[in-house]
């Protein structure tokens, strides 16, 4: 069985499982738009400076949109690692262009 999230974005239904953190269950359950998906590998990890930010994109495994979030400090390189990830839908605009992306609200290491 698989869901679909948006038209472009197809996540298999083992990717998205109910999450056994209290913290995850109460972001979800407080914040309807809010998706969390465990154990998801990190294809590539791109950081990039902008003021006084690191901006990070991660694309992951079986998906063709970027997910995004921003950090103070330079982060370890998550390429390949397996994660578990909280995050919703939004638009970008580039060049003129309405892009999807997700927005990541938490993300942790498996």
């Amino acid at each position: 069985m698989r869901i679909t999230l948006f038209t472009f974005i197809d996540i298999d239904q083992r990717m998205t499982v109910p999450p056994k953190n209290n913290i995850v269950t109460k972001l979800t359950q407080r914040h309807p738009k809010l998706t969390h998906t465990e154990n998801i590998k990190v294809i590539s990890h791109v950081q990039r400076e902008s003021d006084d930010w690191q901006l990070n994109t991660l694309m992951l495994e079986g998906v063709d949109v970027p997910f995004k979030y921003k950090r103070k400090k330079l982060y370890k390189n998550l390429s390949n690692y397996r994660v578990n990830i909280t995050y919703y839908p939004d638009n970008e605009n580039i060049a003129g262009f309405d892009i999807e992306i997700m927005r990541v609200v938490r993300i942790k290491v498996t």
